[in-house]
């Protein structure tokens, strides 16, 4: 079992590495995932959010989660195969191995924290958001809607 610290890494990045490591059959745990980072403006990010909740009728779907553990799960879901059906039962058994938690859970406190090379967010040179402020916007947005 691998512990991931998400704490200041590119989800984008960290996503292809764990999608990667999940296909090789390893059970991967994620945790402190509101503290992961998206790169761009925030006013970006939010609109390509609200357009992929608009997309269709809200009551048949897309169903988005707006918590942050759920954000980076996503992610790392569309980095896997899941559309043809040769690959699909691959990539849906590779899934099940990967959890996002919100914070540190008891039971993995005592757990070495491991970080994925190439996904730290202090390379960045644009502007970025944490993903955790990314949901709390989703739900003011939600509200007022």
């Amino acid at each position: 079992m691998i512990v991931i610290d998400a704490t200041g890494l590119i989800v984008g990045r960290m996503a292809t590495r764990v999608a990667k490591m999940a296909l090789a059959g390893e059970d991967i745990k994620i945790v402190n995932c509101e503290k992961a980072v998206m790169s761009g403006k925030q006013n970006m990010i939010l609109a390509k959010w609200r357009e992929r909740k608009h997309r269709t009728d809200p009551f048949k779907g897309p169903f988005i989660s707006i918590l942050p553990d759920r954000i980076v799960r996503r992610s790392i879901y569309g980095m896997l195969p899941h559309k043809r059906k040769t690959e699909k039962s691959r990539g849906i058994m590779a899934f099940k191995h990967i959890m996002c938690y919100i914070s540190v859970p008891d039971n993995l406190k005592n757990q070495k924290f491991e970080t994925v090379l190439g996904a730290e967010s202090d390379r960045l040179k644009t502007e970025f958001i944490t993903v955790g402020r990314l949901s709390q916007l989703l739900r003011t947005l939600a509200k007022e809607e």
